[in-house]
């Protein structure tokens, strides 16, 4: 198992992201608004998280929806779903 630096990471979701590796979906930093950052997937759509990283616009990323977790470089990050690539706000 890889060790990350986690921030605000409860150890289920590290379970979660680590039980099931193949949920990770890449992506680019294209906005932040204080607490919300917009990550486009490179596999299509996009997603408005809810986290505390602060990666710079452009930047890689590395999100696990499942988990809610989002990787920038090594370090891991809470990070909840606020909206879909439509835009629909999650519940």
């Amino acid at each position: 198992m890889a060790h990350h630096a986690r921030t605000d990471v409860l150890p289920i979701q590290t379970i979660v992201a680590n039980a099931s590796p193949g949920a990770w979906r890449d992506g680019l930093v294209t906005a932040r608004d204080q607490d919300a950052l917009t990550v486009l997937l490179l596999d299509g759509g996009a997603l408005v998280l809810s986290t505390s990283a602060a990666p710079e616009l452009g930047e890689p990323v590395a999100v696990h929806p499942v988990a809610e977790v989002i990787a920038v470089g090594s370090a891991w990050y809470s990070a909840r779903a606020l909206a879909d690539h439509d835009g629909a706000p999650r519940s």
